[in-house]
């Protein structure tokens, strides 16, 4: 199970790429599209960090037993 450690960066980076692609969009002018990716942005950085709380309470479960 270490390769979970891993995964919460992921969600990291593709919040941070989606991130730059709605920047991109809203650059050039297509807000729609824009905020689909703001979206995904906001749904990866909130995985990456729900990931993280719930593996050091795993960890901390662990350590108790």
């Amino acid at each position: 199970m270490n390769y979970l450690r891993f995964t919460q960066y992921a969600y990291l980076l593709a919040g941070f790429i989606f991130a730059f692609d709605a920047f991109q969009k809203f650059e050039s002018g297509e807000t729609n599209k824009a905020y689909l990716s703001a979206g995904f942005a906001l749904v990866g950085v909130f995985m990456f960090l729900f990931r993280r709380k719930f593996s050091k309470k795993f960890d901390d479960h662990n350590k108790k037993t």
